[in-house]
């Protein structure tokens, strides 16, 4: 792929409309690649958020979800489309759908590899590193100045 994908589509919607295709990409990156338990995956929350998904043409190459508290989650995007700009996309759609929703800020547990993607986005880490399903996180948020 190329260094970008300007023909890159946004979609979001419910669990019951993209849960298929959003699951799909999460057992990849965090089952299969990560080695995440399947029953601290799939934690029974995804019925109440708001999904995105990232598509090139008719492939589907990144998810993430908006919990009704504003906290950001499940961001996963596909090892062969990493480093073209999906993540920053799938973050700023769904920061936007946050400030619609009238959230103050948004907050998210990021992998410690994660911290400086998030930074960049204007993301600010606080409180001590914790493990999540064995994997060192911070937790992170940003004011979304409403």
């Amino acid at each position: 792929m190329s260094e970008s994908i300007a023909e890159l589509v946004l979609q979001q919607g419910s669990w019951g409309e993209l849960g298929d295709i959003a699951g799909e990409i999460r057992r990849v990156v965090f089952i299969e690649e990560q080695a995440v338990p399947i029953e601290e995956e799939w934690d029974g929350r995804d019925g109440d958020c708001l999904h995105f998904l990232a598509w090139h043409g008719t492939t589907p190459l990144g998810t993430a979800r908006l919990l009704p508290d504003g906290h950001v989650g499940r961001v996963a995007v596909l090892a062969e489309a990493r480093g073209l700009g999906i993540g920053v996309a799938l973050m700023q759609a769904t920061i936007t759908a946050a400030r619609t929703q009238g959230h103050a800020h948004v907050e998210l547990a990021a992998q410690l590899q994660a911290l400086p993607f998030y930074e960049r986005l204007g993301f600010i880490a606080f409180g001590d590193e914790f493990l999540d399903a064995g994997i060192p996180h911070r937790n992170m948020r940003l004011e979304l100045g409403n």
